[in-house]
């Protein structure tokens, strides 16, 4: 097993028994992508940071409930993805639009491994969220579609025809855009 998985699991065991400095190492290790698989779905950098840290305080919640044999990544963004989702449907049915935190949620990004480009952040603005959020976990937290569909629940013909609809339609809007 690799050492991040060792570490993570031994994480888990200490937090589940009450570690406050394994809870931060968990924190701390997950932090980033959660907070960006946030934002790249509700495009809101308050939003993504508050959506980010009720996961978070979610997943420590029903730690105890938590299989120490699966990896904790997977499980808190499945919490972060879902209630991204929740946030940005009710959002829309609020009328609410507005991309004007683009430019601070780039400057708070914390060294991304991937940079994604403002055309391709604009272009999965325009995608409904259930597109948005199967685009972010397939290639910017890089799960498989299987893997997806665990984790959301879904069947993976659903996560495919979500996928292949978001693609086509961040294509489009990429071929509409000037050079």
């Amino acid at each position: 097993m690799p050492r991040a998985g060792r570490d993570e699991r031994a994480w888990v065991r200490g937090a589940q028994a009450g570690s406050a400095s394994d809870l931060e190492a968990l924190f701390r290790d997950h932090w980033p992508r959660a907070y960006r698989a946030a934002y790249l779905v509700v495009h809101d950098a308050a939003a993504a940071e508050d959506i980010a840290q009720e996961s978070f305080l979610a997943a420590v919640r029903a730690l105890d409930t938590f299989d120490r044999r699966r990896p904790f990544g997977p499980w808190l963004h499945r919490i972060v993805v879902n209630r991204s989702i929740d946030w940005a449907r009710a959002r829309s049915l609020r009328r609410e639009v507005g991309d004007e935190a683009l430019a601070v949620a780039e400057a708070r990004l914390d060294a991304p491994k991937q940079e994604v480009s403002e055309e391709v952040t604009a272009a999965l603005a325009a995608l409904p969220p259930e597109q948005r959020a199967v685009i972010v976990m397939r290639f910017l937290l890089e799960y498989s579609p299987g893997e997806i569909a665990r984790m959301l629940g879904l069947p993976r013909g659903t996560v495919n025809s979500r996928l292949r609809r978001g693609l086509d339609a961040l294509q489009s809007h990429v071929a509409e855009e000037p050079s």
